[in-house]
């Protein structure tokens, strides 16, 4: 383990001796473009909050910000973010018991230009505060075990410019692919103690596009965590196994063709391989057809202590979309097989039917998903979906087939003395099946403010 620890522990201690800089994420849907406060009105999308798509990963999703950035003059250009955050709660389970609280909190954070056009450093503290919580109804990931708030500095990490397209980070940030992501569906998201090289080349002028990333992953702070644990142990590894996580992937698109894949190795704990495929057609002006394929392999590695036995498991997923104006029609079906459930430590699970909830991954289960989303046009920035999600009956004769329905409502203030605001509610229902029929009911309020300029 000695061995395997050196070099982040290095770069740790090099990233903890240099100026605190921050850079907090934006959770915004659409936000006004940078250099010229054009309102850009977000296509519609069916991606569940805290999930990654593979064609996302490893760099900004437009190649002139990634340019951008690479110009901006140190300290002049450093960039400051705050963010605050309200969330309410509140889960009735299967059981009768129940999960309720409301928090108060955000994050703030910087980051500077690059010095010599090589060299920028960030840092970001966050923040959960109770305001509602009874000891009795614990369990909702907004606050710390025990309903107690936390504050911790989440991201302290240098970043070094190999070339505009290039770039090497050191330290402790976030990052996003599909099962090491930030997973920010709570107060505060995941953030990891990692070295990564990422990298984004072509995609201008009709070229191909090459998204490409790997790296060291030797820590996590969970979601509702003041403190970085071990990749191992946050897989469920038994106490005193530390063990990190060599990623290695990329995204390949050209025109509406984008395939990629990413692979996840954990000596002596687990590997996972995530392949992604999607195409697009234009049908008319207005029209567009989507259609996308995955498949995920999850098997042991070395001596097996995760479990003490060794384990697979699988699951492939298709998907398709049509984009009608403002509206999105979604259909997704899932398969997962092995001999184990589907596993996601260290991140929001990417399944096509992995919804609110439920991931619909359990061993034997297939799941059907029906999704319907539409922008209004007279409202901007204002957006709504409703999906329903079928399971069927896993391989365990303990477990049960489930079904589950969610609403969703959000506005993202676009312009006006409110900009910067977005007011999201989420419901969710399931069903589960059972020799006693058992039903799951989750309400979340969500509200959240970044200052267009700070």
């Amino acid at each position: 383990m000695n061995a395997n620890r050196s070099l982040p522990g290095c770069v740790l201690s090099l990233s903890l001796a240099l100026p605190l800089h921050a850079m907090a994420q934006t959770t915004m849907p659409a936000q006004a473009d940078e250099e010229d406060d054009v309102y850009v009105e977000p296509e519609p999308s069916s991606t569940e909050q805290g999930q990654t798509p593979l064609n996302e990963a490893f760099a900004p999703r437009d190649r002139q910000r990634w340019i951008r950035e690479t110009r901006r003059k140190a300290f002049q250009d450093t960039k400051w973010d705050l963010q605050v955050r309200s969330f309410y709660l509140d889960r009735e389970k299967y059981d009768d018991t129940g999960s309720e609280a409301w928090a108060l909190g955000g994050s703030l954070g910087f980051k500077t230009g690059y010095f010599r056009e090589r060299f920028a450093f960030g840092a970001t503290g966050y923040t959960s505060q109770k305001l509602y919580g009874p000891e009795d109804r614990d369990g909702t990931l907004l606050l710390r075990p025990g309903q107690e708030g936390y504050t911790v500095l989440g991201e302290v990490y240098g970043e070094f410019l190999i070339n505009e397209d290039t770039r090497l980070s050191l330290g402790r940030r976030g990052i996003d692919t599909p099962y090491i992501n930030r997973n920010d569906a709570r107060m505060t998201p995941n953030t990891f103690q990692a070295i990564t090289l990422q990298g984004l080349y072509g995609g201008e002028d009709g070229r191909p596009e090459w998204r490409v990333g790997g790296g060291y992953f030797d820590e996590i702070k969970e979601r509702n965590a003041d403190e970085f644990v071990s990749m191992a142990q946050d897989a469920g590894a038994p106490d005193g196994v530390e063990r990190g996580v060599y990623a290695l992937g990329a995204n390949f698109k050209m025109g509406d063709f984008q395939f990629g894949a990413i692979d996840y190795y954990s000596d002596d704990i687990i590997n996972i391989f995530y392949s992604e495929a999607r195409y697009a057609i234009a049908l008319a002006e207005k029209v567009k057809l989507q259609m996308a394929l995955q498949y995920s392999d999850q098997s042991s590695t070395g001596d097996e202590l995760l479990r003490g036995t060794d384990f697979s498991s699988d699951q492939w997923g298709a998907k398709v979309e049509l984009g009608y104006g403002g509206a999105l029609f979604t259909a997704a079906y899932t398969r997962a097989g092995g001999d184990t459930n589907m596993q996601n430590p260290w991140s929001g699970y990417p399944g096509y039917t992995s919804v609110q909830v439920e991931d619909f991954n359990r061993d034997g289960e297939d799941a059907w998903l029906l999704r319907v989303g539409y922008t209004f046009p007279w409202i901007k920035g204002a957006s709504m979906y409703a999906l329903y999600v079928d399971g069927s009956d896993p391989q365990s004769p303990t477990e049960y087939a489930k079904d589950e329905y969610d609403v969703n409502f959000q506005w993202a203030v676009p312009d006006g003395f409110l900009q910067g605001l977005m007011v999201r509610l989420r419901y969710a229902h399931v069903r589960q099946e059972s020799p006693i029929e058992s039903d799951l009911d989750d309400f979340r309020l969500m509200i959240y403010y970044d200052p267009p300029r700070l």
